[in-house]
């Protein structure tokens, strides 16, 4: 396949985008004493939050591919550092339910906030249609990505 494709390129950029975000993250853990899957864990969490569903260690660990035990240790490490608290589920007593504490909020905000602020001013700079077209890119790339990790 020809590297030089309009196609191939933005499959480039992406990829480069990635490695980039993947070094913030990166960077972000050292400074702060995490561990990668321990950043990776962490953005899941927030997602969850965001759109309101149950996080779950269960839900945590088929996320990040870890089995019981790793996925305990994982929980109890950002617990002890305050960064995430366990919960009983009102609704079902025997279900623990995992947040994001505030403090976790803070130092991602205060790391990650300027690159967040520029990639919002970016996107602001965009018509709303065009913010859609690459909404519906991104999108579409995300669920192929899932289907080829599923597979």
């Amino acid at each position: 396949m020809d590297d030089r494709t309009p196609a191939m390129e933005l499959v480039h950029l992406l990829r480069a985008v990635t490695v980039e975000f993947d070094l913030l993250g990166a960077e972000f853990a050292a400074r702060h004493g995490l561990h990668p899957t321990d950043v990776r864990a962490l953005i899941h969490l927030l997602d969850d939050a965001r759109s309101d569903t149950r996080a779950t260690p269960g839900r945590l660990g088929e996320q990040l591919r870890l089995n019981s035990a790793g996925t305990t240790a994982l929980v109890d490490r950002l617990e002890r550092m305050g960064l995430v608290r366990r919960s009983r589920d009102t609704a079902d007593r025997r279900r623990v339910l995992l947040e994001v504490e505030e403090k976790a909020v803070r130092l991602g905000r205060s790391f990650f906030g300027s690159v967040i602020d520029d990639v919002v001013a970016v996107s602001d700079a965009f018509e709303p249609g065009e913010r859609e077209t690459v909404r519906r890119f991104l999108t579409s790339v995300l669920e192929a990505t899932r289907r080829a990790r599923s597979s």
